[in-house]
């Protein structure tokens, strides 16, 4: 009897804004991109995962200010260390920067993280008018889309899956 063979289950990060909304604002397109990749296979890594206790603190902050009493996956070291992790070990990075009122800092550091390992970075953002129109953010990015379902069509295809 041979040694069972592990299968690689491919993941995605879902990268995008959180600073600025609500727990289920920042975590209803991930759950929806997660569900859709779970159905070929694939884990979708929200980084809100784990986290639900966020839920009751309105509107989230991008200094995260007090969040480390809540839990250390919240504090800015525990943000910081888990979605990089999350970022450079990813097979493809989902941005979904629709209707991105200002500027995330945090997704524009995973863009730069999953760059730099030459992973692929599949966006979706409005043609025109986005805050993160810059020419460094469009040259890491290798695949833009105006909608999250057709960017979650090319990540399947990437993966061929």
């Amino acid at each position: 009897m041979g040694v069972p063979v592990m299968m690689h289950q491919f993941q995605v990060y879902l990268a995008g804004p959180i600073a600025g909304l609500t727990y289920d604002d920042a975590e209803d397109w991930r759950v929806y991109a997660r569900n859709v990749l779970e159905n070929v296979g694939v884990r979708g890594l929200s980084p809100l995962r784990a986290k639900e206790y966020l839920r009751k603190h309105g509107t989230l902050t991008a200094d995260c200010f007090g969040y480390a009493d809540l839990h250390c996956l919240s504090s800015p070291r525990g943000i910081m260390t888990r979605d990089r992790y999350d970022a450079t070990r990813c097979d493809v990075l989902l941005v979904n920067l629709l209707g991105a009122k200002q500027v995330s800092v945090g997704t524009v550091v995973e863009i730069a993280f999953a760059d730099m390992r030459r992973t692929p970075i599949v966006v979706a953002m409005e043609a025109t008018g986005n805050p993160h129109e810059h020419a460094m953010i469009n040259e890491a990015i290798g695949f833009r889309t105006e909608t999250l379902d057709e960017a979650l069509h090319v990540v399947k295809a990437i993966l061929d899956v």
